[in-house]
């Protein structure tokens, strides 16, 4: 029993070692999984340098939200600063491609998701 427990450790402790070893591979993204207007290509690259682009599709904002979202990412995260032309191409294309979602059920304006309805 006591060789059991032994060699069951020890297989664990490989294992561990083994699958430690093997860096982490995010899933590739591609940029033509997103909307197609002009700008993609350089918003994409320039946003999935820092995380995944999925984390930007997922977002739903006006152009000032965007552009807010760009100061706050410079300041507080250290992204390098946009010359004014990438950002206009970067800007215009999240806004087309990414605009305000509309709220749940139809209603105007912001709704507490976590209100009572």
């Amino acid at each position: 029993m006591r060789l059991r427990l032994l060699l069951a450790a020890a297989a664990m402790l490989w294992i561990g070692a083994a699958t430690a070893q093997t860096p982490f591979a995010p899933r590739e993204e591609d940029a033509s999984a997103y909307p197609d207007f002009p700008g993609r290509d350089e918003a994409f690259g320039f946003c999935s340098a820092c995380h995944a682009f999925k984390l930007v599709a997922a977002q739903g904002m006006t152009k000032d939200r965007w552009e807010s979202s760009l100061a706050w990412m410079t300041e507080k995260h250290g992204m390098p600063a946009l010359d004014e032309a990438d950002r206009k191409v970067i800007l215009d294309y999240l806004a087309a491609a990414f605009p305000p979602k509309a709220p749940a059920g139809g209603r105007a304006g912001w709704t507490n998701p976590f209100a009572p309805r």
